[in-house]
């Protein structure tokens, strides 16, 4: 008899992770059920996310500045902790970068249900 049932107490069945040479790259453990599933942590995006940020960044920053610096702004996808934002040119992802990544993160934090630590923001000449 195991020292558990021996002191009433249910025993506790816990998973193991298989080593990362036994698994698909993409794939992680879920130790609560044991089963395998995608991993989360990489996340495209939907237009509803993006849309989404948008008005809350234009209640914060206003029409003039959201006009100026976030038209043609995209909330692209997250990556762990890292959202990536992709502007209309270089000027305007540097200045949504120093200005605005704190209330872009503490947004994205809340509407995805996740910690965003660092936001990436990109002019869009740079992405193919």
């Amino acid at each position: 008899m195991s020292e558990d049932a021996a002191n009433g107490r249910r025993p506790v069945m816990r998973v193991m992770a298989a080593p990362k040479e036994d698994r698909a790259p993409a794939q992680v453990l879920n130790t609560c059920h044991g089963v395998l599933r995608p991993d989360i942590r990489r996340m495209q995006l939907t237009d509803i996310h993006d849309q989404a940020i948008q008005a809350r960044m234009a209640l914060i920053v206003g029409a003039r500045t959201f006009d100026r610096l976030f038209a043609g702004v995209r909330f692209d996808k997250v990556d762990g902790d890292i959202p990536f934002v992709y502007a209309k040119d270089e000027d305007t992802a540097a200045k949504i970068e120093d200005e605005f990544a704190l209330h872009i993160s503490i947004i994205a934090s809340k509407m995805l249900e996740r910690e965003i630590n660092i936001v990436m923001v990109f002019p869009r000449q740079l992405v193919s």
